[in-house]
């Protein structure tokens, strides 16, 4: 009785086919594949998306939200089949290309290089696969800057998109479906001294109007203004973005829903003002439809003026559909045209759900429509002040998910710098760029104001960005913790009268104070890091942390001590390091070393005599202490050794109860002899970091036979370009039946000297459809 009383029940629920419950079955749908590993065939996809379709709108019950949420994974697996059968053909990684093609979107320009997209036009022989591809390119001393919409033949070098994994790390792989980019590389030559001609477009447009802003006003804040008019954040340097995120502002400085929103909202009232000084308008257009098209007027010329970025293009969409309601005339409650705006999305673009703007903007704007009032003639300070409580707990699991850290003072912040900057900075900065796009005289006046605002805004926010604690950084989330915290966050903004409010602040412990595997006394972690052609690794024992060598920093600006190791200390609860080891010089190994030491001021450095002398600790042979019952001891190099680079290395020894490991640097074979002569009992261990990231001038037979490690891991790049690990050194561990592990292959390596002898790679513990092999 009880199955027929709820079949009857649910066969006379009906759900609209655009409705708020199929608007989140489609993206539950789509959502629950994002785990998977690999792609389905594309035959099985694309029979799953014309039945999903089928169910979702020729059913009315449940079956709906079955076809939505089929619909949804189908359609999101499918376009990433379409985007990833784009990618660079393994056949030409690494081959010189001749292409053709045009400058997209705003090139940025470093202090050798330029870094630039490239819309691929036509190719010669092979290179003709890449037509219609997008390739992201390095440019190393062009003979002139490079502009929007130039048309150039080059030889490029390129690979698949292939980045770095580690514990909290940025997903490069995961960026690149997203932002559909097929390969990246550099170019090896111009086939040209000249564009071949310059095709106008949007992006032109830009930066011919940033240029003319920059030209037109004076404050060093002008860079506010050219983010904030033309999504041109160029000109912001590092400290900029640090303040903003220590501060919560960062959203502020794109061009997303919201300001696309208050843009709308601002033309939505000019158009009131024309109805009220000539009522006879609306004999023609009823006064609500024309504030809609002129709101949605507003908004599509500001994401123009953005360059119709996607994450800018998804904004306008989700204010593009709910205008789209009140110009067809179509009722709907706040949550209909939310839900609406999200159907639109995911049709247009699946892999937004790749992009933490979606789920920040979705979630805040739903969370917002949940809790805040409407129509209580609640006074504006109050509303502010409730939007900003409600942002706050609402998007903290989210933040934590993606960034690792919250922002304490953020709250507090925001209460300033949304009015401030989104209802002063931004019409501000808007009315100087059309006046620069017409030439109007005294153009740059409003956007000088815009400018000066921030100037004084900018230090109070660097002074509240610099307070101890401001900025809290929180060690990689689970997903159950990030669930259990939403479902905390949701009792905690239920109406006053609900109960227990204050236990949901338990929910949020496993988020906040995640649980960590601990070690005993006598073990030890070890983590070696994908740095590419680097080598940074850390040790953890029971209360103390070393970490040995911060990977390599580059000219073009990327620092991979800043960019990977400190995120993946910092995601792996690292606070604090007792000991920091640089066992050389060289940029592969030293180059991150600053950015580590600002991060986390380490206790104790350490390097060889020579380089940089009085600012470390020498790593002298003989040296040892231990931690936690774990023995560490160097022994290379020995006292007055000059320094020669590679075979200065700090070779450091690590013995835990059961098991030890060998960290060698880079030395050659001229210093594993001397290790054998004057150390040779302190070389047989169980594990070994190769040493030189296998260089066929190091690991000798004498050395490998006298290390006799079960397992040796390899530190190196992804197709290396030094040819590392050399085949002859491969061979030589694998004759001897040594088990070789690389961060090429595996990502990130975590490994455990104690019984168990785990050891396990990222690039298959946390496999997505969209890594590479």
């Amino acid at each position: 009785m009880l199955a027929a009383a709820f079949q009857h029940t649910t066969a006379r629920v009906r759900f609209a086919p655009l409705g708020p419950a199929a608007a989140l079955s489609l993206l539950l749908g789509a959502l629950l594949v994002l785990r998977l590993e690999a792609l389905p065939d594309s035959r099985l996809l694309a029979a799953g998306v014309a039945l999903g379709g089928l169910l979702w709108f020729a059913r009315s019950g449940p079956l709906r939200l079955l076809g939505a949420a089929l619909f949804g994974a189908g359609w999101l697996l499918l376009t990433a089949a379409w985007v990833l059968a784009d990618r660079l053909p393994d056949a030409l990684v690494g081959e010189d290309l001749r292409v053709e093609g045009r400058v997209i979107g705003l090139p940025e320009s470093g202090e050798r290089q330029q870094r630039f997209l490239f819309e691929v036009q036509s190719g010669e022989a092979e290179a003709s696969a890449l037509a219609g591809t997008r390739l992201r390119l390095s440019w190393f001393g062009p003979a002139q800057a490079l502009r929007p919409g130039q048309v150039w033949p080059l030889e490029v070098r390129l690979r698949r998109p292939r980045g770095v994994l580690n514990p909290a790390g940025h997903d490069f792989e995961r960026r690149a479906l997203e932002r559909r980019i097929a390969a990246t590389g550099y170019v090896r030559r111009a086939l040209a001294e000249e564009p071949l001609r310059v095709e106008a477009g949007l992006d032109g447009w830009r930066m011919q109007r940033s240029d003319a802003l920059a030209a037109s006003i004076s404050a060093p804040g002008v860079r506010f203004v050219q983010a904030l008019a033309l999504g041109d954040t160029r000109g912001l340097g590092e400290r900029d973005w640090e303040v903003l995120r220590a501060t919560g502002l960062t959203h502020l400085l794109a061009i997303s829903g919201y300001h696309i929103g208050v843009v709308a909202g601002f033309a939505a009232l000019l158009a009131g003002l024309f109805y009220r000084a000539w009522p006879r308008i609306g004999l023609y257009l009823p006064r609500p439809q024309g504030a809609a098209l002129m709101a949605l007027l507003a908004a599509t010329s500001y994401a123009a003026a953005a360059g119709f970025s996607l994450p800018t293009l998804r904004a306008l969409l989700m204010v593009a559909a709910v205008l789209s309601a009140r110009l067809l005339r179509r009722p709907g409650s706040p949550g209909q045209s939310l839900a609406l705006a999200l159907i639109v999305l995911l049709l247009f673009d699946p892999l937004s759900l790749l992009a933490p703007g979606f789920w920040l903007s979705f979630l805040g704007v739903a969370w917002l429509l949940w809790c805040l009032p409407r129509g209580s003639g609640a006074p504006p300070w109050r509303v502010l002040l409730t939007a900003q409580l409600v942002a706050a707990i609402g998007l903290l699991p989210l933040t934590i998910w993606f960034f690792g850290q919250a922002s304490v003072i953020g709250p507090i912040a925001n209460l300033i710098g949304i009015p401030l900057i989104s209802l002063v900075v931004v019409p501000l900065s808007l009315l100087s760029l059309a006046g620069v796009a017409i030439g109007v005289p005294a153009a740059g006046l409003p956007g000088a104001l815009a400018a000066w605002t921030m100037d004084i805004c900018m230090p109070w926010m660097d002074r509240a960005a610099s307070l101890e604690g401001a900025l809290v950084w929180l060690p990689e989330a689970s997903l159950p913790a990030i669930l259990l915290a939403f479902g905390g966050a949701f009792w905690l903004l239920l109406p006053r009268a609900v109960p227990g409010k204050s236990l949901a602040l338990l929910l949020f412990l496993p988020l906040l104070w995640p649980a960590q595997q601990a070690l005993k006394r006598g073990e030890a972690e070890i983590w070696l890091f994908d740095v590419g052609q680097g080598l940074s690794l850390l040790v953890r024992t029971a209360e103390h942390a070393l970490l040995y060598d911060a990977g390599p920093s580059y000219a073009g600006g990327l620092d991979m001590g800043e960019s990977a190791v400190v995120p993946a200390l910092r995601g792996l609860g690292v606070k604090r390091l007792d000991a920091f080891v640089i066992s050389h010089g060289d940029n592969d190994h030293a180059g991150g070393a600053a950015a580590v030491q600002r991060a986390l001021a380490p206790t104790l450095s350490y390097a060889p005599n020579g380089w940089q002398p009085g600012s470390h600790a020498l790593c002298e042979a003989g040296l040892a202490w231990q931690w936690d019952e774990v023995r560490f001891v160097f022994l290379h190099p020995s006292p007055h050794f000059p320094y020669l680079g590679n075979d200065s290395s700090c070779v450091l020894r690590i013995d835990t109860a059961s098991t030890s490991i060998l960290l060698s640097g880079d030395i050659s074979e001229v210093v594993e002899q001397r290790l054998l002569r004057d150390a040779a009992d302190e070389l047989d261990v169980d594990w070994l970091l190769v040493p030189h990231h296998g260089s066929r001038s190091s690991s000798s037979e004498a050395f490998i036979d006298a290390v006799s490690p079960r397992l040796a891991l390899v530190a190196v790049a992804h197709g290396s370009r030094f040819g590392h690990p050399h085949a002859e050194v491969v061979e030589r561990y694998r004759q001897r039946g040594i088990r070789l592990l690389s961060t090429a292959e595996s990502g990130a390596l975590s490994l455990r000297l104690d019984e168990s002898d785990r050891v396990e790679g990222r690039r298959e513990t946390h496999r997505r459809f969209w890594h590479e092999p």
